[in-house]
């Protein structure tokens, strides 16, 4: 087979909408997953940790919050490009496979196959037990035991359909969305403060020092902003993709960008100056919380307490319901175990995937210090995304003919750009926390080692099958 003709087979086999799995995810559907696991219960807090980190200037503050937002929207409209024009399953795996080779792509699904995805499913399953312990108290074994069930639950949601796991979305998102609204809206228009947007206590920071505090701020809000990469995960099973994917991908990361800015200034409305720099100083993160209170008297701790849990079940579901699809799309490439590359005969989800994933989280969750797990991936998680934007600019080489639908505004500039600053924050967390840098590289490593011994035969039998590289 001539080289024209396998980049052409593989053009038309990745371009394609013709799937085994059902395309039954429409736009607010797509935006459910995306808001439903981006807006968590975060929300309530990082704003005092972005206000923190903002020398606590209430304005710098919000303005940090628009260039996470501007952030994460030039993230987004990259995966926007790269899912309309590969509307199928794997989502950052399939385009690290296309633009570095199948080994690149493995390691990155491994560590997130072992640690990184499992461990988020397993973080938010503990905190939603940990936020029923706080309104009716409930010990460690009972805890657990609530996280696991919890998991068993929406895996089994998840795998009668993409449908039902998309209507749990749905509806979640709109329930934790009522409280949230209700604490934005009454802080508003109900909040007795006039926030000053101006002023910088201490002295007056040079605009150097302003830059260093902006950026080291940005990077907490990028913390609120998780979550915008899971779509592209299910493209296989969205309606009319190489519409509904840019689209939810946009209107999510601006929708909720707005939220968090408003929500931050209503909580600003709310709770005087002194008050705020008063908690900070103490260690009390949770503005959102105080607000709730201070609007609501003891009935907000009700409205905090239900948004808090709500908005843990969503993105949790969300997890469950998106990363599966990765494993799905390693399998089905022969480069994971088979049995994961099967889907269900009657409800065409990837059923042995998710009960894989869910697996290992249940084993995660019986870990103590869970978090130390998940830290581990967290600077080859960042330097995956890098690779994944800037895979726009290889496959536009690679690939000039196949259709792009949707593509990224003003290119090359903004893929650099974006590029530039997942650099300067790997290069960040490298200095900061040398350890753990150099830890999170082993799992993808071990990755590497297993993907020869184990699957890389299968792989390029499965790639000389289909008949393209």
């Amino acid at each position: 087979m001539t080289d024209i003709t396998r980049q052409v087979t593989a053009v038309n086999a990745l371009s394609s909408e013709q799937t085994e799995m059902r395309r039954e995810v429409g736009l607010f559907g797509g935006i459910s997953v995306l808001a439903g696991i981006m807006i968590g219960s975060g929300i309530f807090y990082i704003g005092a940790i972005v206000l923190q980190r903002s020398g606590m200037s209430l304005g710098l503050a919000l303005l940090v919050w628009l260039v996470g937002g501007l952030v994460t929207l030039l993230s987004g409209i990259c995966y926007a490009e790269l899912g309309a024009m590969m509307p199928k399953s794997g989502g950052v795996y399939l385009y690290l496979r296309e633009a570095y080779g199948e080994r690149v792509a493995f390691m990155c699904g491994f560590a997130n196959f072992t640690l990184a995805n499992s461990g988020s499913i397993a973080a938010l399953a503990v905190a939603f037990a940990a936020a029923l312990s706080s309104m009716v108290p409930l010990d460690e074994t009972t805890q657990k035991s609530i996280a696991v069930g919890l998991v068993c639950l929406l895996t089994a949601v998840n795998i009668r359909g993409i449908r039902a796991g998309s209507t749990v979305q749905s509806i979640f998102l709109v329930l934790k969305m009522l409280p949230i609204l209700l604490i934005l809206f009454a802080g508003l228009f109900m909040g007795t403060e006039s926030p000053d947007l101006f002023a910088i206590p201490g002295e007056t920071p040079s605009i150097m020092n302003i830059l260093s505090m902006m950026g080291f701020a940005v990077i907490a809000t990028l913390w609120a902003y998780e979550g915008w990469t899971n779509l592209n995960v299910i493209g296989e099973e969205i309606k009319n993709p190489k519409r509904n994917i840019p689209l939810s991908i946009i209107l999510s990361i601006v929708g909720v960008s707005l939220l968090y800015v408003l929500f931050n200034y209503a909580v600003y409305r709310v709770i005087p100056f002194e008050t705020i720099q008063q908690m900070v100083a103490s260690g009390n993160y949770y503005l959102g919380t105080a607000s709730a209170e201070s609007l609501f008297g003891s009935a907000g701790m009700i409205v905090v307490g239900s948004a808090m849990v709500l908005a843990m079940f969503s993105s949790l579901n969300g997890c469950i319901m998106a990363f599966p699809r990765m494993y799905y799309a390693m399998a089905r490439d022969g480069a994971f175990f088979s049995s994961l590359g099967k889907l269900h005969p009657q409800w065409k989800t990837p059923a042995n995937a998710i009960l894989a994933s869910s697996a290992v989280s249940i084993c995660l969750i019986l870990f103590r210090s869970l978090s130390e797990l998940t830290s581990l991936v967290a600077v080859c998680g960042m330097i995956f995304h890098s690779m994944s934007f800037y895979a726009v600019i290889i496959l536009r080489k690679k690939y000039p003919t196949m259709e792009r639908p949707y593509k990224v505004w003003l290119y090359p500039f903004t893929v650099f750009l974006i590029c530039i600053i997942m650099v300067a924050l790997i290069a960040n967390t490298v200095i900061n926390d040398p350890v753990t840098a150099a830890l999170s590289f082993i799992v993808p490593l071990i990755g590497l080692g297993l993907y020869e011994l184990l699957f890389r035969k299968n792989h390029e039998r499965v790639v000389n099958e289909l008949g393209y590289d």
